[in-house]
């Protein structure tokens, strides 16, 4: 199993594929899987025998959206093309390829590419955060082929949305929000943006799942369809059989760079009320705890006397932060704000990320087998606060000290804190030793970590971890909780007993 204290370990799912944005560098694809499709989108079919209606009613409102930056030397000493020769041809012919800078010398900007749809006639669009984010310049073109100037109205890199507007001679063709809540697994979408920059393209497909954590940002509840989206699709809308928006088309899942039926959409009653407040402000401040979270897994209730596995297990509570200031401590399981119920991490961080900063509310907390209720004033998102994050994805579990669980265990001594760059501050009894058939070393426990507490309970010693232990075996509990310190970063993990 990975380290137990592995950040972010969802980033890359399964191998070498991936997460990433659908907006690209037209002229810097591996276009090998361009072609690429699933093998179910075949056999989507219109209820009538055609989507040329919904099309039609909404192709005029979706845009592209062309964004200047300034690139690195690296990125733009060969004119950033591994492009397929075929494909170079193409966008050349097209009149798309970018202005080379002359050799020896690199150029200053590149261009990325991007999708959009009309909200108002006036001209005001939504797209993608990573769509225009670092643009020094954005263009828009219509469908008709007329190119306008845009002007950034706000943007909000948590929920990757952005909202630009362009000046236009007549009023535009618009696209209406529609309903995701309504959408149910299997029901049939189309997404509209331009791939690659070969034009606006529509595919078809279904509804794959709901409420996709793609651990990206606080707002993660992506809606999973089977249309193929590719580099160039981002920002576009995502409509139902209304022509609706329901989704706006964010992120694909591949192997390869290239659409395999895996794609990811914000749900558009997300969205939504996101763009209102970017359109009227320019921006969100988001709220902020200063937790570090962890999910509850059945061991972690149980060693707590949790009945349910729900919550949001807090690893670490950053000094100074209005979680330290509302007495919020490591080990507490937060299960409500407000008159929201916690039932995950998940839920935790988009309840704080939806409060305003100054807010005041109620926080519910599992400590010491009994409900605490706390007061919090949530602060702000200032860029060097760290939103609530999720750690501990897999809820890994580990043992401590005794010769059944496979750990050795050691004093904290002064030599021992110097080797290991330790501040005073830090106590606890240092793992000396992990038995590899044990199930320990199943956790992910290794040589050097740090068990700073057992079931809530500060150590100090490698006598008090298994004095710790001990009593909680002997107190029936089917589990014990540690919280380990590895690196800088502390992390709670259960450990049945059951199966040591």
């Amino acid at each position: 199993m990975s380290s137990i204290l592995q950040r972010h370990r969802t980033a890359a799912l399964v191998g070498a594929a991936f997460i990433i944005g659908a907006a690209s560098l037209p002229f810097a694809l591996d276009t090998s899987s361009a072609n690429a499709a699933p093998d179910a989108v075949a056999g989507v079919v219109a209820p009538n025998g055609s989507f040329a209606s919904v099309v039609s009613a909404d192709k005029p409102a979706v845009v592209t959206i062309t964004t200047t930056m300034k690139a690195s030397s690296a990125t733009a000493d060969d004119g950033d093309s591994p492009l397929d020769e075929q494909f170079r041809q193409f966008f050349q012919n097209q009149g798309r390829m970018p202005q080379q800078a002359p050799e020896g010398r690199s150029s200053q900007h590149a261009k990325a590419l991007g999708s959009g749809f009309v909200i108002s006639a006036d001209g005001v669009i939504v797209t993608n955060n990573h769509v225009i984010d670092g643009a020094s310049e954005i263009k828009v073109t219509l469908d008709d082929g007329t190119e306008l100037p845009a002007k950034l109205l706000g943007a909000d890199a948590k929920s990757d949305l952005a909202v630009i507007k362009v000046q236009s001679p007549k009023p535009l063709a618009t696209i209406a929000w529609g309903d995701s809540d309504k959408l149910k697994l299997g029901d049939q979408i189309l997404a509209i943006g331009n791939p690659f920059g070969i034009g606006t393209t529509v595919t078809a497909g279904i509804v794959s799942a709901r409420g996709r954590d793609l651990h990206s940002g606080p707002y993660d509840d992506f809606i999973q369809i089977d249309a193929p989206i590719n580099h160039g699709n981002s920002g576009g809308p995502l409509v139902d059989n209304s022509g609706n928006v329901v989704g706006i088309n964010t992120a694909i899942y591949s192997p390869n760079g290239g659409s395999v039926g895996v794609g990811f959409a914000i749900p558009s009653d997300q969205a939504k009320a996101i763009v209102a407040k970017l359109e009227k402000n320019g921006s969100i401040d988001h709220g902020y705890l200063g937790v570090q979270i962890q999910p509850v897994t059945s061991d972690i209730a149980d060693a707590v006397g949790l009945t349910r596995p729900e919550g949001a297990l807090v690893a670490e509570v950053s000094d100074g932060t209005p979680a330290a200031n509302a007495g919020v401590k490591s080990g507490d399981i937060i299960t409500g704000l407000g008159d929201q119920t916690i039932k995950a991490p998940k839920d935790l961080s988009r309840v704080v990320a939806d409060l305003s900063p100054g807010t005041k509310e109620s926080l519910a907390v599992w400590r010491d087998g009994k409900t605490v209720d706390l007061s919090v004033t949530v602060g702000g998102n200032d860029t060097d606060q760290k939103q609530a994050a999720t750690e501990g994805q897999d809820g890994q579990s580990h043992q401590a000290n005794q010769p059944s669980i496979g750990i050795g265990l050691a004093d904290l001594t002064p030599d021992a804190r110097q080797s290991l760059n330790l501040p005073k501050s830090v106590t606890g009894a240092i793992v000396a030793s992990v038995n590899p058939d044990k199930p320990a070393a199943s956790a992910g426990i290794q040589a050097g970590d740090i068990i700073v507490s057992v079931n809530q309970q500060p150590t100090k010693s490698a006598k008090d971890v298994q004095t710790a232990v001990a009593q909680a075996g002997k107190a029936g509990r089917k589990s014990v909780l540690l919280l380990v310190e590895r690196a800088g970063t502390k992390t709670f993990v259960a450990v049945p007993f059951a199966t040591a």
